[in-house]
């Protein structure tokens, strides 16, 4: 009987996933591992891949417990917390799921948008205090249409959210590091590009490359009618620098589903009314939870195949 592959697993999958790699492969638990040190150092020699999730560490220690290792398929869109420049120094492939998390991703961002401009949670806030019956009419919101959206990195998720935006009568402009094949107006940096439209959304991958790339600066050019929309990574925005526009009026509003620290109760930013936050939910529904999963279910069934990844990320 020919024995199953050895895989790493760091982060759990969805229960399909899991019930998939449990009859494909011998799987070690570094996830529930009492002692993770020695399971990586009795296993780790064993595993050409690992499945995990850009949650998960795979610092130098963990690639050197793995010296075999020539796949990590992972089950987010993200992994700063990589160690990629190493993995790329060693020939190692990474796949991710960006693919599968693009709809509800972009859904999100502009349900934020429209939560945001149209004041849906002070407005629900005013139907169940009573203030309705007794103020009257709730105070004029801002219309999307005819406005001007700003996209900050035009990759799968930004080209998504365009498209939604666009068929709501939304101008779109864009920055990318190089412009694209596409029919909206690209500015060469993003200073420019947040002077010129009402709400600025950043979709950019975390990392050392983008941190602290929606500076003080740009914020402020933004300014105090512009919404601040953000579902990539809090380490791309200048957190103390939003807090301090939004609440000295520099800056209008801003919608967040991601944070410098996650969990936040940062008291500065959940205490301050012109903000709109969600708990980094963008991909937190059942159907993509599922398919990001079953990517890494696919990408590793393909590696083991000899076959292409599906969906490989270049280091």
């Amino acid at each position: 009987m020919t024995s199953k592959p050895d895989v790493m697993v760091l982060y759990q999958q969805r229960p399909k996933a899991m019930a998939q790699l449990e009859q494909a492969y011998t799987l070690h638990r570094w996830d529930t591992a009492a002692d993770k040190a020695a399971l990586l150092a009795e296993h780790g020699a064993k595993c050409r891949a690992v499945a995990t999730n850009g949650h998960a560490p795979l610092n130098k220690a963990m690639l050197d417990a793995l010296p075999n290792l020539e796949l990590v398929a992972c089950s987010s869109a993200g992994f700063e917390s990589f160690d990629a420049g190493l993995m790329a120094e060693r020939g190692i492939a990474l796949t991710n799921t960006s693919q599968a998390l693009r709809d509800d991703v972009a859904d999100t961002a502009i349900m934020l948008m429209l939560a945001a401009r149209r004041g849906l949670i002070a407005a629900d806030a005013y139907v169940r205090s009573g203030d309705w019956v007794k103020h009257g009419m709730f105070p004029l919101q801002r219309s999307l249409k005819g406005s001007r959206l700003g996209i900050v990195g035009l990759g799968m998720i930004g080209n998504a959210i365009g498209q939604r935006a666009q068929a709501m009568g939304v101008e779109i402009l864009y920055w990318n590091r190089s412009p694209k094949d596409v029919s909206w107006q690209y500015r060469p940096d993003v200073k420019t590009l947040a002077a010129e439209v009402d709400h600025l959304v950043v979709t950019v991958a975390g990392g050392a490359g983008t941190r602290g790339l929606i500076s003080r600066e740009i914020i402020e050019a933004l300014g105090p009618q512009g919404l601040l929309i953000n579902i990539a990574r809090g380490s791309v925005v200048d957190q103390e620098a939003m807090i301090a526009a939004l609440r000295d009026g520099r800056l209008g509003h801003a919608a967040l589903d991601v944070y410098a620290q996650e969990p936040t109760q940062e008291p500065s930013l959940v205490s301050l009314p012109n903000v709109t936050l969600y708990p980094h939910h963008a991909s937190g529904t059942v159907e993509t939870r599922d398919a990001m999963a079953q990517l890494v279910v696919d990408n590793l069934a393909a590696f083991f195949a000899g076959k292409p990844l599906l969906t490989p990320v270049k280091l």
